[in-house]
């Protein structure tokens, strides 16, 4: 299965508004997506994380560029900064296991 692994954090007040209307619609648009096996959210230290499984990486990517999920990802400069992480895995990670790996091979944005 694909894991992928987000942390993000607003960028002030009203980034902060901004990114929880986009970010719930797509969140919930990832529990419904065709694919979809694993979908939590936490917040962690200072950032807003997910943990999501996937059938496939194609499954995933399907999702990623479709519907609220890539209205999100258009604003994302704008509204918020952190780390992201893809990976196969036989395994869901804990969140501890997630944030170690957002930190330590995430891609900052």
């Amino acid at each position: 299965m694909y894991i992928s692994l987000t942390g993000l954090k607003p960028k002030g007040f009203f980034a902060y508004l901004r990114f929880w209307l986009l970010a719930i619609p797509a969140f919930r648009q990832a529990q419904t997506a065709e694919g979809n096996l694993h979908c939590d959210v936490k917040k962690v230290h200072e950032y807003q994380c997910t943990i999501t499984a996937w059938e496939s990486r194609e499954l995933m990517l399907t999702y990623l560029r479709s519907g609220a999920h890539l209205k999100a990802m258009k604003a994302f400069k704008q509204i918020a900064t952190g780390p992201t992480y893809g990976y196969e895995s036989e395994t869901i990670p804990t969140w501890a296991e997630a944030y170690a790996l957002l930190t330590e091979k995430g891609k900052m944005h």
